[in-house]
This record gives structure tokens, C-alpha cells and sequence, in this order.
């Protein structure tokens, strides 16, 4: 059996560890540079590879953030915390024996093609060989920065390494983007700030956790039959309905069709504005000292500006030659197999309307089933990767942010009809009075 290398013990790549060895594969090993596995939702107070903050909980709900043979315990909040997640992946990786092959605190170097194989340099100069190698390192940990004309004097950090409000109390902070970071930042700033502003250059959807009762995303998804651009409409209009359209919160409204961009799953950003708490602010215009010049005129003093401005798709280890994906495409099948090097994988490249460790799990599946020939490639491969990447640009727009998007339900769907038939299952799978283990390790506790 050939030797697998996962690069990343995420929580894509902690399931694509767990489907190589559903198929039989033994000599799996996953590198990570953490000393858990989590990924990004690796807590640490301090700045690290996560992105998470203190107070952060998922905006997809549980009913559609879980693996397939890995239910979440009875008892967890319909929105979980990073702490609950942690002890949901560690708990997974222990169940399915993943934790045994991630080789912790050991960072990739380089990923280079080495005769029908792959050499993988690691951080202390060692190397290995491996034939298939897969890709999971995440898209949320390289920040990219805003630029402006001027020099901003005071605090300016990217969100990725906000951490906690504790340390901006009583000051004035300017939080600058308008997706789901941004709005839960200038949230949690706003509860001990003096003054919490959000700079926003265009409308975004702002969607509450609960409608009707219901998790939001579980209301779309008894809709989901519904065809796409008519399900659009109607969703627009039942947001309108609910919150009165976003001029009345002095924000400015989406030039866009509902669903082209990620929504903002948020019930506490349109309350705080209405409170006073959190003030509206156009896009900023330059920096000059500790003032920020906005687009409309209006000219403000900051002790600190928080940049939302998102992330650039990164793979420090990989040759630009080998994967280029900073032009905003991906040109993967599936946004997973890559057209020309048949034996490097991506798995969890995407920013889907949902969660993506569902979506990882197939691909993961896919790939395993792939590498022992249970799985074939179509023969228009080329054509099937362009046809996906006209769809993307056909429905959703031109910017970085949505060059991964894809829609949870369709995307599951495409993948679902992919996996063979005869796809091998987890041996104890199911077993009667079986319960997972998601009791948190001591590591976990004494670092929280």
C-alpha cells in the first residue's frame, strides 16, 4: 500500500486522514504545525496560524457542521463554540485513530515532485517521500491587508490576530470590512469600547442565526428545492421583510442578487446599530496620523483600526510552477483533483454557503477511494474543471473573496454522485451502543 501524506490536521484534514485509512491505507502520516488537531480553530490568546478569537462560534449550525458517521453530542448549543468544536475534532481524530499518525509541531517546508512521487521537506531539514500527498493547510491564516494612501499612527492589525475586546476598552475602534469577522468583531469591541465604527465599501446580506424559530440555515435548506434565482428572490424578500432593508440601519444596500455573496450570519450587528453601540461608516479613504478620512467627507480619530479585509489562498511549500492559485481561480475538479498533477490533492479549498467539514469529508472519501483505484477521474476532466469555474463566475462575483465559493447543498450533491458505489465504510461503524468521545484532552483544558 502506497505511503499518503496530509499536510494540515484541520478538520479537513483530520476526516481526509480518516478515510485513507477507511479504505485499507496504513502508512498515512499528517503533519501539523500545531500541538492539537483543530486547525483553525486552535484557540490561543496570543497570535498564532487560528484565526479564532475568544468568543467565537460557528455560523453554520450543528444540524448541518457535522460529519457524517460523527454525531455531536446531546446537549451542544445549535451554534457551538470553538471550545466545543475543539473537543469535537479531538474527539473524531481519536475515534477513527487519526491521532496516532499527525506528527505534531512540525511545520512543511517544500512540496516537490520527485519521480512518480513527492519529496516533502520539513521544517528541521529532514525529508521524506511520499506518492500521494494532500493538501489541507486552510485558507484563513495569511491575511491580507488593506492598502491606503497615508500612514495610520495608532494600533492597525488584520482580524486574524484580534483576539479578545479586553484589550480595547474605552478606546475608539474602527473595524474595517463587512463580512462575518468583521461584524463579529466590531460586536464584541463594541461591549467595552468608547466608540466601535465598522467601514463597510459596499452592501452585504445580513442574516439572523434563528427565523421562525429555526436555525437559518436549516430554513434554507427545506427550500432548497426551490430553483436557485426564485429561491434568491424570496429570500430577499423575506430579509426585508424581517428587518425593514439595511437603509434604516444607515448601511448601505447590496448591489447584488442574494446568494452571489457569502452571507453575513449575524443577529446582534443590525441590534447594536440600532442601540447606538456600533455607527456605520462608508469606506475609508486614506490614513493620515491617527485621523481616517472616509470616502463621503467625514474625517475621524482612531486609536485603533481592525482589518476584516479577508485572506489570500497560500501554499508557502508548494512552487508557484506547481499551484498558482493567487489570481483568484482554482482549477481543480471538485476544487480538489488538479488537472496535471494526478497524485496532489486539495482538500477543503473552498468557502461554501454552509460548512465546509461536511464537504472536506467527501472529498477526502473521493481521494482515498481514488488513490486505491476504487474511484476514476472522469476522461474530460480539463473540460468538467472549466465548465465549474464558468459557474462560479457566472454566480457570484468577481472578487477574491468568491473565487472558492461554492453553495453547500448543490456542491454535496456533485460530490455524493461521485463516490462509488462499493466505497469501502468505517469497519465499527455504527456499532450498536457505541458513543463518541467528546470529553476535552488535558492539553485543551489547561491552555483554555
Amino acid at each position: 500500500m502506497p505511503r499518503c501524506c496530509v499536510i494540515g490536521a484541520g478538520p479537513s484534514g483530520i476526516t481526509a486522514a480518516k478515510n485513507l485509512l477507511q479504505v485499507g491505507l496504513r502508512d498515512v502520516v499528517v503533519y501539523d504545525r500545531n500541538d492539537r488537531v483543530g486547525g483553525n480553530w486552535v484557540f490561543d490568546p496570543a497570535p498564532s496560524h487560528s484565526s479564532v478569537f475568544e468568543t467565537t462560534h460557528i455560523i453554520s449550525s450543528k444540524a448541518l457542521s457535522q460529519y457524517s458517521d460523527y454525531p455531536w453530542p446531546p446537549g451542544y448549543a445549535d451554534y457551538p463554540g470553538h471550545q466545543e468544536l475543539q473537543a469535537y475534532f479531538e474527539g473524531y481524530a481519536r475515534r477513527f485513530d487519526v491521532l496516532r499518525h499527525v506528527r505534531f509541531r512540525t511545520e512543511v517546508r517544500r512540496v516537490e515532485p520527485e519521480g512518480d512521487g513527492w519529496l516533502v521537506t520539513l521544517g528541521d531539514g529532514s525529508a521524506e517521500r511520499f506518492p500521494f500527498v494532500l493538501v489541507a493547510n486552510g485558507h484563513h491564516w495569511d491575511p491580507r491587508m488593506p492598502e491606503y494612501s497615508g500612514r495610520f499612527e495608532g494600533e492597525l492589525i488584520h482580524s486574524h490576530d484580534f483576539k479578545s475586546a479586553g484589550p480595547y476598552r474605552d478606546r475608539r475602534v474602527l473595524v474595517i470590512g463587512g463580512g462575518n469577522s468583521a461584524c463579529d468583531i466590531a460586536v464584541e469591541t463594541s461591549r467595552v469600547s468608547a466608540f466601535t465604527g465598522i467601514s463597510m465599501r459596499r452592501g452585504y446580506y445580513f442574516v439572523p442565526k434563528f427565523l421562525f424559530g429555526l436555525p437559518s440555515d436549516v430554513l434554507h435548506s427545506k427550500f432548497v428545492f426551490v430553483p436557485r434565482p426564485l429561491r434568491a428572490r424570496l429570500l430577499s424578500l423575506l430579509l426585508r421583510l424581517v428587518t425593514g432593508g439595511f437603509e434604516r440601519y444607515g448601511l448601505p444596500e447590496p448591489d447584488h442578487p442574494f446568494l452571489s455573496s457569502h452571507p453575513v450570519v449575524n443577529s446582534e450587528l443590525l441590534y447594536f446599530i440600532r442601540h447606538g453601540e456600533i455607527h456605520p461608516r462608508a469606506d475609508v479613504s486614506r490614513f493620515e496620523r491617527s485621523t481616517v478620512h472616509f470616502v463621503d467627507g467625514r474625517a475621524e480619530d482612531y486609536d485603533a483600526v481592525i482589518a476584516a479585509t479577508g485572506f489570500r489562498i497560500t501554499f508557502p511549500f508548494l512552487d508557484h510552477s506547481l499551484v498558482d492559485f493567487s489570481g483568484g481561480s482554482v482549477p481543480l475538479y471538485l476544487r480538489c483533483f488538479h488537472p496535471r498533477h494526478r497524485s496532489l490533492f486539495f482538500i477543503g479549498l473552498f468557502q461554501p454557503i454552509g460548512c465546509v467539514w461536511p464537504l472536506a469529508e467527501l472529498q477526502g472519501r473521493l481521494v482515498a477511494n481514488y488513490i486505491v483505484g476504487n474511484y476514476r477521474l472522469p476522461s474530460d476532466l480539463q473540460a468538467r474543471i472549466e465548465a465549474e469555474m464558468r459557474t462560479t463566475l457566472r454566480t457570484y462575483m468577481h472578487t477574491p473573496r468568491h473565487s472558492t465559493e461554492v453553495d453547500y447543498h448543490p456542491f454535496r450533491k456533485a460530490l455524493l454522485r461521485e463516490v462509488p458505489p462499493d466505497a469501502p465504510e468505517w469497519r465499527d461503524a455504527g456499532t450498536p451502543g457505541q458513543r463518541p468521545d467528546f470529553s476535552v484532552s488535558r492539553s485543551m483544558r489547561t491552555r483554555r
